[in-house]
C-alpha cells in the first residue's frame, strides 16, 4: 500500500520533472526529491541532454543529509555510462536507504538494471509510485526509444457542432484567449510544430511561442508542402526566431528550393506516396533529428493522412461553447472516414480540463507500444 505521504513526495518529483519537458531530448524528463525525517532535503530535475540527471542534482542539494534518506524519482535511475555517470552508482555512494521509483526504464537494453544495482547494494527499492502519471511523463521518450519516431500530439479546436471554421472560412477564433495561451505553453514544451501548406496559404501563421513573460522557446517549424508552394515571403520566414523552418516536399524544383533557402528555410526532399509527401519518411527524419515531441496543428487534410498512417499518438481537442448552425464545412478531420461506428478510433486515458469556458479533452489515440 502506498501512503498519501509517498504519493505527495512523488508528485513533488513529477512537478520538478515538468520543468525539463521539451528540453531533454533525446533523454527523458525526470524529477527527484530526497526526504529525510519527513522533510524534503534535496530537489533536482534533468534540465537538458548532456547535463547531470535529476538524482545528481538532488544529491548535490541534499549533501550529507542524503545518507539513510529516501529518494523519490520518476524514472528508474540509470545504470550505464553515457554523457554522464550512472545515477544508480551515485545513489549507492551517497548511502541512501530507500528508493521509490515511478516507472522502470522503457529501454529494453537497460530496463531493470538500475533497480538491480540498487538492490545489490542493499538499498530497498519500490517501483510503481504514481505510476500512471510517470508513464504519461515519459511517453514521448518511450515512443522515440522504441520506434525512432516522435510522439505526436494533434491539437485542434472545434465548436459544439463540430466545426473548425464558418461557411466563409473564418476560423479566428474558435477557442478562447485562455486556451490559446495554453497552446503557446504547449509549443514551448515540444521540439517541433507541424502544419500543412494549406494552413500556411490560408492563415500565414508565425508558428512561434508567445508567452506573457517573453521566455518561451520556439520549436522547429515543419511545413508539409508536397508541390513546393511555400511563399518565400511567408511571415514565419520573415520573423526573428532562433528556431529553423523545415519544408518537407516531394518536388525537386531547384529554382524554388534556392529561393526558399535564400529566405532562410531548409528544404527537405522526401519520397512521395502518390502525389503527397511520405509522412512515415518525414516522421523517421524528425526522429533522427531527436524530435521527441511533435505538435501537429493543422489542418484537417494533414491530420487525416497522419491518422491513417497511425502516426498520431495523442489528441488535444478544445471544445468551445459555440454553435454555428448548419452542417460544418470543415471539421478536425477530412474525407468520409469510417463507415461503421464499430470501426471508429477510440481514445484511451481520457482527461478533461476546463480552460475558461472551453473544455480541453486529451486522450491517447495510438497505444501501439505495450508495456
Amino acid at each position: 500500500m502506498v501512503s498519501d505521504q509517498q504519493l505527495y513526495y512523488m508528485q513533488c518529483a513529477l512537478d520538478l520533472a515538468c520543468q525539463g519537458v521539451g528540453r531533454t531530448a533525446p533523454n527523458p524528463a525526470v524529477g527527484a526529491v530526497i526526504v529525510k525525517d519527513g522533510e524534503i532535503v534535496g530537489r533536482g530535475f534533468h534540465p537538458r541532454a548532456g547535463e547531470p540527471h535529476a538524482e545528481v542534482f538532488a544529491l548535490r542539494d541534499a549533501g550529507a543529509r542524503a545518507r539513510d534518506a529516501d529518494v523519490y524519482v520518476t524514472l528508474e535511475p540509470c545504470s550505464h555510462f553515457g554523457k554522464t555517470p550512472p545515477c544508480a552508482e551515485a545513489l549507492v555512494a551517497a548511502g541512501v536507504k530507500r528508493v521509490f521509483v515511478g516507472v522502470t526504464d522503457p529501454n529494453p537494453r537497460v530496463a531493470g538494471a538500475g533497480v538491480a544495482r540498487l538492490e545489490q547494494a542493499g538499498i530497498e527499492v519500490r517501483v510503481g509510485v504514481q505510476e500512471e502519471q510517470c508513464r504519461r511523463l515519459i511517453a514521448p521518450f518511450k515512443k522515440h526509444i522504441l520506434s525512432g519516431l516522435p510522439f505526436t500530439i494533434y491539437k485542434t479546436a472545434m465548436t459544439l457542432d463540430g466545426a473548425t471554421a464558418t461557411w466563409s472560412g473564418d476560423s479566428q477564433w474558435v477557442s478562447s484567449a485562455a486556451s490559446r495561451r495554453h497552446v503557446h505553453h504547449l509549443r514551448d514544451r515540444v521540439e517541433a510544430i507541424m502544419v500543412g501548406i494549406e494552413t500556411v496559404l490560408h492563415d500565414d501563421p508565425l508558428l512561434n511561442t508567445r508567452l506573457d513573460d517573453g521566455a518561451g522557446r520556439d520549436p522547429l517549424r515543419v511545413v508539409v508542402d508536397s508541390r513546393l508552394r511555400m511563399p518565400p515571403s511567408s511571415r514565419m520566414l520573415k520573423q526573428s526566431s532562433a528556431a529553423a523552418t523545415l519544408i518537407a516536399t516531394g518536388a525537386e524544383d531547384a529554382a524554388k528550393i534556392r529561393r526558399l533557402e535564400e529566405a532562410g528555410a531548409e528544404v527537405l526532399v522526401l519520397p512521395l506516396n502518390g502525389a503527397k509527401v511520405s509522412l512515415p519518411a518525414l516522421w523517421r527524419e524528425l526522429g533522427r533529428r531527436q524530435v521527441q515531441r511533435l505538435l501537429l496543428e493543422g489542418g484537417a487534410t494533414l491530420a487525416t493522412a497522419a491518422l491513417k498512417e497511425r502516426l498520431i499518438d495523442q489528441l488535444m481537442l478544445f471544445a468551445a461553447p459555440k454553435i454555428l448552425g448548419g452542417l460544418p464545412t470543415r471539421g478536425i478531420f477530412a474525407g468520409p472516414g469510417c463507415d461503421k461506428m464499430a470501426t471508429a478510433e477510440v481514445l484511451t486515458d481520457i482527461r478533461f480540463e476546463q480552460i475558461e469556458n472551453d473544455l480541453l479533452i486529451t486522450g491517447d489515440l495510438n497505444p501501439c507500444l505495450p508495456d
